[in-house]
């Protein structure tokens, strides 16, 4: 793993660090930066070279949690997806773990890709 990318992972575990003193545990640490990643990837993609349509509405999406603040920020974002309230349709726990490591690795990777492209 280059520097970059480990000074991004080592930045990423100590917010975790801060967060689960606060009472947050890993696991919602992980939810929560996964989902933020996809939002930053997905608003990513909108732009130049990609230039692709959005995959998240503009109302929820990355830009949204950029023009928010404080209160603001915190009501916008807890926002949530209905269908998601049903528990009893989850995955086991290590099939949602794995999909967590999938995507957190997919994230890491894109961002390494990109630290690759900055340096250049």
């Amino acid at each position: 793993m280059s520097n970059a990318s480990q000074q991004i992972v080592n930045k990423a575990w100590n917010f975790a660090h801060v967060l689960r003193d606060d009472g947050l545990s890993y696991m919602a640490y992980t939810e929560q930066i996964t989902f933020l990643l996809f939002l930053k990837m997905a608003d990513e993609q909108t732009k130049p070279p990609y230039n692709r349509p959005p995959i998240v509405p503009v109302k929820l999406g990355w830009q949204s949690l950029l023009a928010k603040d404080g209160d603001d920020l915190e009501v916008h974002y807890r926002l949530k997806d209905k269908s998601l309230e049903d528990s009893e349709n989850l995955p086991e726990p290590d099939v949602l773990a794995q999909e967590i490591a999938d995507d957190l690795q997919a994230a890491l990777d894109q961002f390494s890709s990109i630290a690759t492209e900055l340096k250049r």
